[in-house]
Formats: C-alpha cells, sequence, structure tokens
C-alpha cells in the first residue's frame, strides 16, 4: 500500500535488463531507437519504436515479445516510413507514435508526430495488422504534438489530447483536449492542463504520455513534464485523474513526480535526462502496468507499477 509518507519514486520499477531495445540490435544502420508505442497484438507485446536513422531523420519500426521484456521480434525494415511524396506533411520524418484500439471500429489508431517544413504537427494512421496502413494525413496543425486519442467514444464524441506550442520553442506548452465525430476533424478545443509556474518539476512544457487509460476512478493520465536548468532540460513523468464522462474535467493531479531520470543510460544520450513514455501495457488480471519508455532519446527500456497503487498515490499527492 502506498501512504503519503511513502516515496513517490518506489512506484515504478525499472526491468533489471534495461535497456531492452538498442540500436547495436537492430537488423539495420540505425542511430538510436526510441519513444515507441505500446498494445498487444496476437497474444504478443508490440512495440511501434522510433527509429532514427543516420541522417537524423526518423520513422517507425514494430518489434514484437511474447512477455514483453525479452526475446524482441524486429521487423527486418521500416515498418511505416515517411511518404513525403504523398504526404509533404512527413518530409522530415514522423516520431513518437501512440496507439489505441478502437474497438468499436475494430481497428488500431496510430497518432504520431510529422516533421513538415513548418514544424511539427498531428497525424493519423489506420491499421488492423500493423502490415498495411491507412494513412489520414494531418489532423492538426503545426505545432502541435504528444497526442492520443480515448478509446472509446464519450457521449457519442471521439476525445483527442494534444499538446499545441505558442510561438518559439522555448514557448510553455500546456495539455489540450479536442472533441470530434469523424476522427479527422477536431474543434472545441479545451485547455485542460497547464504547465506549473515557477519552481516546480513541470514548469516550463508538459505533454500526454501513453493514451489515457480507463479505471473506476477516472482516466489515469501519464504525463511528461519539462524543467529547464542552467545546464539543460530534464523529463519526468507525472500523473492526472481526469472524469469518466467529462473527460475536460481534472479530478486530481499529482504534486510529485513519479518517474524520472536516475540511471546511466536515462542521464546520457542524444538528449540527456530524458525519460518519455508513448506506450503503456496494462494486464487487466493483475493491474500490472507495463510502461515503455525512451531513455535520453538512444534506446527503449521498461518499468513495471500496480495500477491501484498509481490511483492511491493521487488520492494522497493531489493538486487540482
Amino acid at each position: 500500500m502506498i501512504s503519503n509518507n511513502e516515496n513517490p519514486l518506489g512506484l515504478f520499477k525499472r526491468h533489471e535488463k534495461n535497456p531492452i531495445l538498442t540500436a547495436q540490435e537492430w537488423p539495420y544502420p540505425v542511430n538510436t531507437v526510441f519513444n515507441a508505442a505500446a498494445t498487444r497484438f496476437n497474444g504478443q507485446t508490440l512495440l511501434l519504436v522510433r527509429v532514427e536513422n543516420l541522417r537524423g531523420m526518423s520513422h517507425l519500426t514494430v518489434a514484437r515479445s511474447q512477455d514483453g521484456l525479452h526475446d524482441w521480434k524486429i521487423d527486418s525494415k521500416p515498418t511505416l516510413a515517411p511518404d513525403p511524396d504523398n504526404y509533404p506533411e512527413e518530409l522530415w520524418g514522423i516520431e513518437d507514435p501512440r496507439i489505441v484500439y478502437l474497438e468499436s471500429m475494430q481497428q488500431y489508431a496510430i497518432t504520431y508526430t510529422a516533421f513538415s517544413r513548418g514544424g511539427p504537427l498531428v497525424a493519423l494512421a489506420l491499421t488492423k495488422d500493423f502490415e498495411q496502413f491507412k494513412r489520414c494525413g494531418a489532423i492538426l496543425p503545426i505545432e502541435n504534438k504528444d497526442a492520443a486519442f480515448f478509446p472509446r467514444q464519450i457521449n457519442g464524441k471521439w476525445y483527442l489530447i494534444h499538446r499545441p506550442v505558442p510561438g518559439d520553442a522555448n514557448s510553455t506548452a500546456h495539455i489540450w483536449l479536442a472533441e470530434s465525430e469523424d476522427l479527422v476533424h477536431w474543434g472545441k478545443h479545451k485547455l485542460l492542463m497547464m504547465a506549473r509556474q515557477g519552481g516546480w518539476w513541470d514548469a516550463h512544457k508538459i505533454g500526454l504520455g501513453p493514451p489515457p487509460i480507463e479505471t473506476e476512478e477516472g482516466w489515469l493520465v501519464l504525463y511528461h513534464g519539462v524543467r529547464v536548468h542552467a545546464s539543460g532540460s530534464i523529463y519526468r513523468l507525472g500523473l492526472a485523474l481526469l472524469d469518466l464522462e467529462n473527460p475536460a474535467k481534472v479530478i486530481r493531479r499529482s504534486k510529485s513526480w513519479v518517474f524520472g531520470p536516475t540511471t546511466n543510460y536515462e542521464r546520457t544520450g542524444d538528449v540527456a535526462n530524458a525519460n518519455f513514455p508513448c506506450g503503456v501495457v496494462l494486464n487487466h488480471e493483475t493491474k500490472q502496468l507495463f510502461l515503455y519508455y525512451g531513455a535520453a532519446d538512444t534506446c527503449m527500456a521498461v518499468a513495471t507499477a500496480n495500477l491501484s497503487e498509481l490511483l492511491e498515490f493521487l488520492r494522497y499527492d493531489s493538486q487540482t
């Protein structure tokens, strides 16, 4: 059980064999592998991994494992590569995917960042088998990223969490919510959570991590927060809980971060001091949550937590 006096950094436990995927294991030459989306597919854990090539541009490649920890089978070539001839917004690569299974449509929705000439924006692809993909193109304009759907309609509407950035890249960025009837056209944008000010761990930017997780108490949101120091930025993870039938309502938000860079593979890499999760897999029987995260923009790692303990911690360490 988690009490309000217990260290929140004990909620997530790193896998002893981290990192679980690195560039050295890739079947073709790459610079780094990181920031993977995650889901269960055909009885396996499937990761859709962001892969940066030796030109500095990214594509997405599938890796599969029976237990989600060991013996990863990696596609021999990019699974979803940029297609700038038909989708010019993908000119400089595609990045940081999130996967949600839309049961009512019997399809997987992949939201990802397309790196266009004008900046990053949110794009959508649909698939049933992770072999054939139907691109829907850009669904939100620049500059925007860190987007994922809720896995079901709420009161007849689809909802999307996203993270626009006003002005230059050093601007403060907050988490927003949008509504749609067709998954492509989005409106009624609402500010959902703001980056806190001053000395807070999430005072500069916040953005969605994995897609929202439905629980009896509400939608559990794992989000990254950025604080800028003299030596650079630190990316850590916090928690929030949204109302099940009104996701614009924040019920709780953690005051403390619950997961941050401490190991060498998290502190040293192309982008130091960055734990950046895009994917999560939940065992509904045991309530064990597998959090897949990019470490230092260089490799993939995994940490586990208990869903009930995360919700209990939020009751003690929350700010609305």
